[in-house]
C-alpha cells in the first residue's frame, strides 16, 4: 500500500480560527508562489504516514504499518499529542530534517569557530534551533601563539554568529534561534553578563550563565572564587561571587537577560558521561545536549484527559498511559526518520536516541479539576502527573528495548551501571515550549498560566475578534455570571482580579501569568522537573513593580528546589533600561530611567519608495529589523537647501522614535494630516506635506488592515509584527498568542 496516499476514510480535521491561521502560515506545504500546496487534513496525514513507515524497519513490531498511520493521524487531529514544529513541518517532505534542538561545540580555533557558524546556519536552514557554549574560547586580550596576536574573546564571535543568524532567517517558514552560554568562572563572565545591556543587541540569542556548585558555594559563604583561562587553566583574577550574583540579578531585573543554569546539576544528570560534559542547552534552555547532538521534542494535551466520574471531574489516567505509549513510539520513530544536517549529528542522535516527551494543557487541566494554580493542590498534582508521565514513558521504552534493541550507547550509561533498562532511549521526558503547538490544539502551552483569560486579535480590514478561554467561560455560565458587560470587562482586563462581584472560588482558580506571585511559579517548576529526565521550559513572571531582591530569592530558591535553570521576566522591563549607580544594591532602587534608542546593527536591509510632493519627489528609505520600521531617511530632489534640510530633519527624528520602541501607528497619527503651501493629489488622496507623504508610505506599509487597539499601547508593550497582536513573554521567549509569530524560532 502507498501510505502517502490519503485514505479516503479518514476522519476531518477539526479547526479554530486561530490554528487554521497558523498551519496555512507555518506548516502547510507550500508551492513556488508561496500558497498552501495541501490541506490540514492532508498535513497530518503526510507525517503520521511518514513517521508510522518507519515501523516497516522492525519485524517484531507489534503494529502493521498502516494501522498505526491511522493510529498517529488520530492521536493529532484529536489533539492529544503534537511533535514538534520542525517534524510537522518537514516530514515526508524532501527536507527531512524533523529535530528542534541542537547544541554545537565551538573550539578554540578559527577553524572550528567558523565550522560551527556553517553547520548553525545549515541547522536553522532545516527548521532547528542551536545552543553553543563558548566556555572554551580564550579570553579577551590572550596572546594567539600562531599569529603572536591578541584574541577577541567570546563576546566577539558571538556577534559574528548572531550576524550569521540575522542572514540565514531572512526567508525561512521558521527563525533561527540560539542559546549562547558562557561559565561564571570563564575570564570574560562579566562582559558576557552586560552583553545585552542594550535592547535589540544580540537579537537572535537568548543568553544563560552556566553556574557551578563551587560559585553558588561561594555565594552563599559570601567568599571569592577563581576566574580561569580555559585553554591554560591558569587561575587569571578572583571575584566576590556574591557581587557577581548580584550583577546577574540587577541584569535579569533590567531586561530579563541572562538566564541562569546549574551546570553540575544537568551533568549529574547526563545518562552518558562516558560521551563527554554536557555545555549547552537548546535555546529555550530545557533541553540539554551532548557536543553534536540533536533531540526532538513532543507534547501531551492534558486539557484533554479530564473526565466527569459520578459528577466529578478527574485525570482520565488509563487513556493517559495509552496515549504516553504511542507518543513515545511516534518519537522514537521520528529518530530513524528524520535526516540530519550532518553526519556526526546522526551518529550522536542515534547513538543515544533521545526524546523528549513534555505537556501542553495544564492550565486547562487544572482550571476543569477546579484547582488554583498557585496552591498546595496544585503542586501536589503536577509531582504526581509528571511521576506518572516520567514512569509510563520509561515503560514505553523499555518495550521498544524489546523490539528494536536498547539504545547503542546504554552499556555504558547511567542505567547499566544502576541496572535500570534496558532503555530504547537515553531520556524520554522534557518540558518544551508549545507556543504554536498549543495554538494549532487550543490549549494553553506548556506548563505556564495562562497570560490572560480573553484577548483581541486583529483580523483582516481592521475587524479584531475576541478570543476566551473555554473553560472559563463555561465556569461563568456555571455560576450564573455570564454577560456581556462582565466578558467586556475581562477582555479589557485580562484577568478577573479585583473583580470582586465573581465568586471567590471562580477568582482563586481562574488566575493569569501576572495575578500569581512568582514563588509559586517558581514552585510549579521545581514541581514538574523532579520527575523529567531534561529539564523544563517555564518563565518566573514578575510584576513591574518587582524588585532585584525579589529576583535574588526566586535564583537562590531555584538553586535550592532542584531547578536546572530559570528564566525570569519583570514586565515591561524590555523597553525601559535602567541606569543603576553604585547604591543601587538588589532593592531595586535607581537613579536614573530613561528609553533608550536601540542600536543600529552594521547591515539592516529595506526598501525606497517614491512619492511625488508640491516640492519634488521624495524618495523615502525604510529600513527594517524583525519585519518592523527601524529607520527612516529621506531625501527630495531639486529643491532648496532648507527643504532638504527639513527632509533630513524629520527622517531623524522619525528614525530616533522608532529607536525608541514609538509604535508606528503613533508615530503616522502625529505626521498625518500636516498642511503645506503645495499640496499634490495621490492616487488615494491628497499629499499635504513632506511629513504627510511620510505617514502615507509608512501607513500603507504597516498599518493596513488595523485599527488602533483598545488596551494599553504603552512602550513595554510589544506588538507581534505580523498580526499586531501583544506579544507574551512565556516558556522563554517573546510569542504571539494569535499566529504563533515567535522571537525564538
Amino acid at each position: 500500500m502507498d501510505l502517502m496516499k490519503m485514505p479516503a476514510d479518514l476522519p476531518e480535521v477539526t479547526l479554530n480560527a486561530n490554528s487554521e491561521l497558523v498551519l496555512r502560515k507555518r506548516y502547510q506545504k507550500k508551492g513556488l508562489d508561496g500558497s498552501p500546496i495541501e490541506t490540514p487534513k492532508q498535513m497530518f496525514w503526510r507525517v503520521a504516514a511518514s513517521i508510522a513507515s518507519m515501523e516497516a524497519g522492525y519485524p517484531d513490531s507489534t503494529w502493521k504499518v498502516e494501522d498505526l498511520a491511522r493510529t498517529f493521524y488520530r492521536l493529532m487531529i484529536d489533539y492529544d499529542f503534537l511533535p514538534n514544529s520542525p517534524t510537522l513541518m518537514n516530514a515526508g517532505t524532501d527536507l527531512g530534517q524533523l529535530a528542534a534542538c541542537f547544541v554545537l561545540p565551538v573550539g578554540d580555533s578559527m577553524d572550528e569557530i567558523f565550522d560551527a557558524v556553517k553547520h548553525a546556519a545549515l541547522i536553522h536552514k532545516s527548521g532547528g534551533g542551536t545552543g553553543f557554549s563558548f566556555s572554551r574560547l580564550r579570553p579577551k586580550d590572550s596572546r594567539v601563539g600562531s599569529t603572536g596576536g591578541v584574541a577577541s574573546g567570546p563576546i566577539s564571535f558571538l556577534k559574528i554568529f548572531n550576524t550569521a543568524t540575522e542572514q540565514v532567517k531572512q526567508g525561512g517558514t521558521r527563525r533561527g534561534a540560539n542559546m549562547g552560554i558562557l561559565r561564571v568562572d570563564h575570564p570574560d563572565i562579566l562582559e558576557f553578563i552586560r552583553a545585552k545591556e542594550r535592547e535589540g543587541d544580540l537579537n537572535n540569542f537568548n543568553l544563560s550563565v552556566a553556574l557551578t556548585e563551587k560559585f553558588m558555594q561561594a555565594v552563599e559563604k559570601d567568599e571569592e572564587y577563581a576566574l580561569v583561562a580555559p585553554h591554560t587553566g591558569e587561575v587569571i583574577e578572583r571575584l566576590k561571587a556574591r557581587e557577581v550574583f548580584e550583577l546577574l540579578v540587577r541584569k535579569a531585573w533590567e531586561s530579563g537577560d541572562p538566564g541562569i543554569i546549574f551546570i553540575d546539576r544537568i551533568n549529574r544528570d547526563n545518562p552518558n558521561p562516558d560521551q563527554g560534559e554536557i555545555e549547552s542547552t537548546n535555546p529555550c534552555g530545557e533541553q540539554p545536549l551532548l557536543p553534536y547532538e540533536a533531540c526532538n521534542l513532543g507534547s501531551i494535551n492534558l486539557a484533554r484527559f479530564v473526565v466527569d466520574r459520578d459528577g466529578a471531574k478527574e485525570v482520565d489516567w488509563d487513556r493517559l498511559r495509552e496515549v504516553i505509549h504511542l507518543s513515545v513510539r511516534f518519537l522514537d520513530n521520528v529518530i530513524d526518520a528524520s535526516e540530519y544536517p550532518l553526519e556526526r549529528i546522526t551518529h550522536t542522535v542515534r547513538r543515544n536516541r533521545k526524546i523528549g516527551l513534555g505537556v501542553m494543557g495544564w492550565a486547562d487541566m487544572l482550571y476543569q479539576l477546579r484547582l488554583p494554580y498557585s496552591s498546595r493542590r496544585g503542586i501536589v498534582l503536577a509531582e504526581k502527573l509528571m511521576e506518572f508521565l516520567q514512569r509510563e514513558s520509561k515503560s514505553a521504552s523499555a518495550q521498544l528495548a524489546k523490539e528494536r534493541g536498547p539504545f547503542p550507547g546504554f552499556e555504558t550509561s547511567v542505567y547499566s551501571d544502576q541496572n535500570l533498562g534496558p532503555y530504547r532511549n537515553a531520556t524520554t521526558t522534557t518540558i518544551a515550549p508549545t507556543g504554536t503547538l498549543s495554538i494549532i490544539a487550543g490549549c494553553s502551552s506548556g506548563v505556564e498560566p495562562l497570560f490572560a483569560l480573553c484577548f483581541v486579535r486583529q483580523v483582516m480590514d481592521g475587524e479584531k475578534l475576541t478570543e476566551a478561554n473555554s473553560f472559563f467561560v463555561q465556569a461563568l455560565h456555571d455560576a450564573g455570571c455570564h454577560s456581556e458587560k462582565v466578558m467586556a470587562e475581562v477582555v479589557e482586563k485580562g484577568t478577573v482580579h479585583g473583580m470582586e462581584f465573581l465568586p471567590e472560588d471562580l477568582r482563586k482558580v481562574f488566575v493569569t501569568a501576572m495575578d500569581i506571585d512568582p514563588v509559586w511559579h517558581l514552585k510549579m517548576q521545581a514541581a514538574f522537573q523532579k520527575h523529567t529526565d531534561n529539564a523544563v521550559s517555564k518563565t518566573v513572571n514578575l510584576p513591574n513593580s518587582a524588585t532585584q531582591e525579589d529576583i535574588y530569592k526566586i535564583y537562590w530558591m531555584a538553586y535550592e528546589e532542584g531547578c536546572k535553570g530559570v528564566t525570569v521576566y519583570r514586565d515591561g522591563c524590555k523597553s525601559v533600561q535602567v541606569l543603576c549607580t553604585g547604591e543601587g544594591g538588589k532593592d531595586g532602587k535607581k537613579a536614573e530611567e530613561e528609553t533608550r534608542p536601540m542600536d543600529r546593527p552594521d547591515i539592516v536591509y529595506g526598501f525606497t519608495q517614491k512619492v511625488r510632493t508640491g516640492l519634488g519627489d521624495l524618495y523615502l528609505t525604510v529600513n527594517e529589523i524583525d519585519g518592523k520600521p527601524f529607520e527612516v531617511f529621506t531625501t527630495i530632489g531639486r529643491s532648496g537647501r532648507s527643504i532638504t534640510a527639513k527632509a533630513e530633519a524629520i527622517g531623524r527624528l522619525v528614525s530616533l522614535a522608532l529607536r525608541s520602541g514609538v509604535h508606528v501607528r503613533e508615530i503616522v497619527k502625529q505626521l498625518k494630516g500636516i498642511g503645506g503651501e503645495h499640496p499634490v493629489f495621490q492616487k488615494k488622496g491628497m499629499l499635504l506635506s513632506i511629513p504627510d507623504a511620510v505617514s502615507w508610505v509608512l501607513e500603507n506599509k504597516y498599518l493596513q488592515g488595523t485599527s488602533p487597539r483598545s488596551f494599553d499601547k504603552s512602550l513595554s508593550k510589544t506588538e507581534c509584527p505580523e498580526c499586531s497582536t501583544e506579544l507574551v513573554f512565556q516558556e522563554g521567549c517573546f510569542v504571539c498568542p494569535s499566529c504563533g509569530y515567535t522571537k525564538c524560532g
